[in-house]
């Protein structure tokens, strides 16, 4: 109702309800008591970050329950966003409804001061008491008075994560308030004595016997394990009588539209509407950053929301609330700050502020998957968790989650306000690292690498060094360490390689192998007359210097001349993702001076390379890096540099292939042999290659490609969050292997080093016969004998 609507009767009820808002308001001493006392900053116990990881991997009944969510989220998703494209054209897509949503949510954060005050302005005029707080503390101390003023001695709650950030529920205990939860998720998860696990599936990680466990201990009757429907009817009528004699009720928002002062809210359970409306008292908790101009942008929220958290059309109510349900009822909305301003102000931060808490990110996180939401997080879980965490809990509250980070980018290629997700939390990553410092392992080993003599001394002495647990091999296997176990960076080593084993250092590295180009005696017509710069990565030049041979035989057979840089050194990658930034600067601009000056010498056509990691850092992530630095020098020159960069991959598919060069010079065969492929993440999410390397192994003659099950999920490699988490990324990398022998194919094929480190380490570790071959090696494999 407007007030253009209201009469006699409703005014003096507007005015009453004023005065009730004064009392709350005004009454200084009662409020300052409040938040004084000891209890105003609720101090819900955490356990420990280590001890919440160490009990989700060990809970089977989690690992089952994620299993099983995951791919059918995935399978919903794409396919709702598929019917509504289909139906409705390419303005409905995923891609046009997100860039819409994105401009509407930064158009808000930029005029947020305006809409606040549009929407404080119209909410009151329909009703409404408005509250801004600036803290949790200042956010439960006013519900509280609400709760005195009424004599409250329960509050029904609809779903609200802003609840669970300032630990209401806790607060009102100690209070001698009885908060009860009505969705049935978190009730569980109340009943449980545990937080939901996730943002919109409270319980996701619970299977239906331990809810029926559960539900069976709380109201000491046998309800089944089994039958969600009789599970479901117990948890209707245990609400039903706390819906009716509760005088307080407590929701949270999806938006709050300033043109009108409403409350959007969606929800699969009638609870929501139960607690807005039966309770004389209605209470709204919400962020700031809920706020949106107009009912236009919440259709498209509303569009996005429900497909991105649930592959559904649309949510089963979706309910828009203005003011209080009758002139009898009170609506009072907390407008919670918390952090928000200060995460408004940072440059980088301000675009986590477009969330709309689907949890996508959450649930295409493989980490997550395997840990859950209660390990990756703290209140709010999955990806924007990590993100939002520092500012409203503290860095150290985000410290431990962030390292489970495999840093695959999937999360930002579902969000639908386009958050840049992996590089924000490898910025709380960084902000982690000056507020506790590197381990010092860490130090010595950034250190070393940023100074490529020293690098390149400390490698050829390693690569002797090893000898005695290598024996002269391509790995380090746990099982030849011997009496040498026993020493305390050997065991640690050992350790590392005793699921995985490792690469053992290359005593030849590839800069030692190059020798100076040949020249073609009988150059054919179509042969390519480029030159290309190759830039191969620090793990291919010190690791598999066999790849990057293989890929300097795939370029010289179709005519490409190919220039090896001598004094390229690592581009900086593993310290830039472990937060050491001061390192990994000064190995960035290291490369690009390189790369700048044998273009330079060279006037190389391309700077290629067969590392997707090393070409997603170049062209992207140091990008973000002088950004967020403000060097308008090292920004315009590494933007320079990235018009020139490719990777292998592409190049194949865009310069090789169409050329029609390679075709001739590869061996026929008679017998297939099957192949699959793994998509690197930084190929497939970063960079947006799909088709291509595909396309390049179909024009291979003798080879039948048979596609994996997921084979667009990380294996697990994640740099150094794998010997951080050794647990996490073995589980992964265990369903990625299985993945592939499920096809049947005798290679497996990917295009990053890192990833193949990371398969054939599994592989040797488990004795399996796959080959695991870099894309260049495979085509390398089956080129005819060069004739010069």
């Amino acid at each position: 109702m407007s007030s253009q609507d209201a009469t006699p009767q409703d005014e003096k009820m507007r005015k009453s309800q004023t005065g009730a808002a004064q009392e709350v308001l005004t009454h200084a001493t009662p409020l300052q008591q409040i938040l004084t006392e000891e209890t105003a900053n609720p101090t819900n116990e955490h356990q420990p970050f280590e001890m919440r990881l160490h009990e989700s991997l060990e809970d089977q009944n989690l690992q089952r329950a994620l299993e099983r969510f995951a791919p059918s989220w995935r399978a919903s998703r794409q396919d709702v966003f598929a019917i509504e494209e289909s139906d409705y054209g390419e303005d409905y897509s995923f891609t046009k409804l997100r860039q819409t949503l994105r401009e509407a949510k930064d158009h808000a954060i930029e005029h947020q001061p305006e809409l606040i005050a549009q929407f404080i302005k119209n909410a009151e005029a329909a009703g409404a008491i408005v509250y801004r707080a600036s803290t949790a503390a200042e956010a439960n101390a006013y519900i509280y008075n609400v709760c005195l003023r009424h004599k409250a001695d329960i509050v029904v709650k609809s779903k609200t994560m802003v609840s669970e950030e300032i630990e209401l529920n806790h607060y009102l205990e100690e209070k001698g308030i009885k908060p009860i939860e009505t969705d049935l998720g978190e009730w569980v998860a109340q009943l449980n004595h545990e937080r939901p696990s996730h943002m919109v599936l409270p319980i996701i990680h619970k299977t239906r016997q331990q809810v029926g466990t559960i539900l069976s201990t709380a109201t000491g009757r046998e309800i089944s394990r089994e039958d969600v429907a009789e599970q479901v009817a117990v948890i209707r009528s245990e609400h039903r009588k706390s819906f009716l004699t509760a005088k307080i009720g407590i929701s949270g928002a999806n938006a709050l539209i300033a043109e009108s002062g409403t409350v959007m809210m969606m929800t699969n359970e009638g609870n929501g509407r139960l607690v807005t409306s039966l309770p004389p008292v209605h209470i709204v908790l919400a962020g700031y950053d809920k706020l949106i101009s107009s009912y236009a942008e919440a259709m498209t929220q509303l569009r996005l929301l429900a497909r991105s958290a649930t592959g559904q059309h649309i949510t089963s109510y979706n309910t828009f609330i203005t003011g209080p349900a009758t002139p009898e009822k009170e609506m009072h909305i907390v407008l919670v700050d918390n952090g928000r301003s200060q995460m408004r102000e940072d440059p980088r931060f301000k675009e986590a502020l477009r969330c709309i808490r689907c949890a996508a990110c959450a649930n295409i996180c493989p980490p997550y998957q395997q840990v859950g939401g209660h390990s990756f997080g703290h209140i709010y879980s999955g990806a924007i968790g990590l993100v939002v965490t520092p500012f409203h809990h503290g860095i150290e509250a985000g410290s431990g989650p962030q390292s489970l980070c495999v840093s695959c980018n999937a999360c930002e290629t579902v969000c639908p306000v386009e958050i840049p997700l992996p590089s924000l939390i490898l910025d709380v990553r960084h902000r982690t690292v000056e507020a506790k410092g590197l381990p010092w392992i860490k130090k010595v080993i950034f250190s070393i690498m940023a100074k490529p003599k020293l690098f390149d001394l400390t490698l050829r002495l390693l690569s002797i060094g090893q000898l005695p647990i290598t024996w002269g091999g391509k790995y380090i296997r746990a099982k030849r360490f011997g009496p040498l176990k026993k020493l305390p960076l050997i065991k640690n080593l050992a350790e590392m390689a005793s699921w995985r084993s490792l690469p053992a250092i290359a005593t030849k590295p590839l800069r030692d192998r190059i020798k100076k180009p040949a020249v073609t005696k009988n150059p054919q017509e179509q042969d390519l007359n480029l030159t290309v710069c190759y830039f191969a990565g620090c793990m291919t030049d010190r690791l598999y210097p066999e790849m990057g041979e293989a890929v300097i035989k795939v370029l010289e057979a179709v005519g490409i001349h190919v220039e090896f840089p001598t004094d390229q050194s690592c581009c900086g990658l593993i310290a830039l993702n472990s937060g050491d930034r001061n390192n990994g600067v000064e190995m960035a601009r290291q490369t690009i001076v390189m790369l700048e000056q044998a273009l330079q010498k060279k006037q190389a056509d391309y700077i290629l390379s067969a590392s997707t990691s090393c070409v997603v850092t170049i062209v992207q992530d140091y990008i973000r890096l002088f950004e967020d630095m403000k060097d308008q020098e090292w920004l315009k020159r590494t933007q320079r540099l990235a018009e020139k960069i490719i990777d292998f991959t592409s190049f194949m598919d865009r310069v090789i292939l169409p050329s029609g060069t390679l075709a001739a010079r590869l061996l026929e065969s008679q017998n297939k042999e099957m192949v699959t492929y793994h998509d690197s993440c930084q190929s497939c999410n970063c960079l947006g290659l799909r088709p291509e390397a595909r396309r390049t192994i179909q024009s291979i003659p003798g080879l039948e490609l048979k596609e994996m099950p997921n084979s667009d999920v990380c294996c697990g490699f994640g740099g150094s969050t794998s010997l951080e988490h050794p647990e996490v990324a073995s589980r992964l990398l265990k369903n990625k292997l299985q993945n592939a022998q499920s096809t049947g194919a005798s290679i497996l094929i990917a295009d990053n080093p890192g990833c193949l480190m990371h398969l054939r380490g599994g592989i040797d570790a488990t004795s399996q016969s796959m080959r695991v071959l870099h894309l260049a090696q495979l085509i390398a494999e089956r080129l005819q004998a060069n004739k010069k």
